[in-house]
């Protein structure tokens, strides 16, 4: 039988139309045309009529980059460029510090997300303070090695983060599908920036052969004028291409959680297990807690990442219970590294350092701790995966005010 017959038998049966279509949708478009010829009053065939012919009208904004928002990205992209080129020039005459370029970046793209998204003026106000009072103060900051000083300068693009996801939000600031929204926004933006960074270092690569060829080195030059301000430009536009819902991030970002959880849950399993076998000691090797620690950052953004990208239906599968086994590896990591930071600190006393990594992990304990009592909940069938998410998103201000508390007591604590 063939395809137009088989579509115009199964019109009151919606899934096996859809079943045909998926299996073969050229030829299911293609002996559609008949069946609709023949049947023009079906409300069914109408309906598939329009999915298969649907074009987007030539003034649709959707439709195009040239929407709300591109010139102004576009300005931005520049601005941002020209600013971190500005900034990197007294970096180089070690006139300010380093961490001082995230200035030529980090406003821009939080300024864009105002424009697309116009708050409140509250909120505008509050934003534009804060960026101006840590960057003042961040440049009141001493030039100098001290612990408390590079604390705060590591402290800063958290502190920073958060004030972006405030941009992001806007008047939504305290919705928890806001938070989530902007969680999600920061996995599609680093997987589209890094994409498009790779084509960028291969166009580099590029250009420094071809100039060498004909005895020109311009590779200081050119990282300083063209690198850099490709870089902070590409952040703006980055930003601009995923608010506008660009397809390769989102479809992309669901399986990377789905692959790197149960790869991250293997990875550390096999880690943890030779680390005992091989007797390692965090309360004794101070560059094995630091690994430590690093490792449960990560995991930490594994899981964070891997639950807002889990569907939101009621249905539980196999993510979950990786997300749950994910969680009590770094419930058991963290209580040892916590462990391993307060006997440091009652045998060799209190830091800049310790206090700073004791209070991350006491910080990173409490959320692990909310999320596996959400999770279960949820497995109990006594929540549904809102509290989930609720226990990732609400605690992210959290984190933002422990940075701002580092970046601005730590360096007259312990002056």
């Amino acid at each position: 039988m063939d395809i137009r017959n088989m579509i115009i038998e199964n019109i009151a049966n919606p899934h096996e139309l859809e079943r045909m279509y998926r299996k073969d949708p050229k030829a299911f478009k293609k002996s559609f045309t008949h069946a609709w010829e023949q049947y023009p009053d079906s409300q069914v065939l109408g309906v598939w009529f329009e999915r298969l012919n649907f074009k987007e009208s030539a003034n649709t904004e959707k439709s195009s980059l040239l929407q709300k928002g591109f010139i102004f990205m576009g300005i931005l992209a520049i601005l941002a460029g020209i600013s971190t080129r500005i900034i990197f020039h007294f970096v180089e005459q070690e006139a300010i510090a380093p961490i001082n370029l995230a200035f030529g970046v980090i406003p821009f793209i939080a300024a864009y997300f105002i424009y697309n998204n116009t708050p409140k003026k509250s909120v505008i106000y509050s934003l534009a303070a804060l960026f101006l009072i840590s960057g003042l103060y961040l440049n009141m900051l001493p030039l100098s090695n001290k612990d408390s000083i590079i604390l705060a300068y590591l402290h800063f693009p958290i502190f920073l983060w958060v004030l972006t996801g405030l941009a992001f939000t806007g008047n939504e600031y305290s919705k928890g599908s806001a938070r989530l929204a902007y969680i999600k926004f920061n996995l599609e933006y680093c997987i589209l920036y890094a994409s498009m960074a790779a084509s960028g270092m291969v166009l580099a690569l590029l250009t420094l052969q071809l100039f060498s060829f004909i005895g020109l080195v311009i590779e200081e030059f050119y990282f300083s004028n063209v690198v850099l301000f490709g870089a902070a430009s590409l952040a703006i536009v980055s930003a601009y291409l995923v608010s506008m819902n660009l397809k390769l991030a989102k479809n992309i970002t669901p399986y990377i959680a789905k692959i790197f959880s149960p790869l991250v849950l293997v990875t550390l399993l096999v880690y943890l297990i030779t680390v005992i076998w091989i007797g390692k000691n965090p309360f004794l090797d101070r560059n094995f807690l630091i690994a430590f620690n690093g490792i449960l950052l990560g995991v930490l953004v594994v899981t964070i990442f891997s639950i807002t990208e889990s569907d939101s239906d009621e249905k539980k599968n196999i993510s979950d219970y990786i997300n749950v086994a994910l969680i009590v590896l770094a419930l058991i990591i963290d209580s040892v590294a916590l462990s391993a930071i307060v006997f440091r600190l009652s045998s060799y006393g209190i830091t800049p350092n310790r206090l700073a990594v004791s209070g991350v992990n006491i910080l990173i304990w409490a959320n692990l701790i909310w999320i596996m009592l959400a999770y279960i909940r949820f497995l109990q069938n006594k929540s549904g995966p809102s509290t989930i998410q609720d226990a990732v998103t609400k605690y992210l201000p959290v984190y933002g005010l422990w940075a701002a508390f580092v970046m601005f007591t730590f360096p007259i604590i312990f002056n």
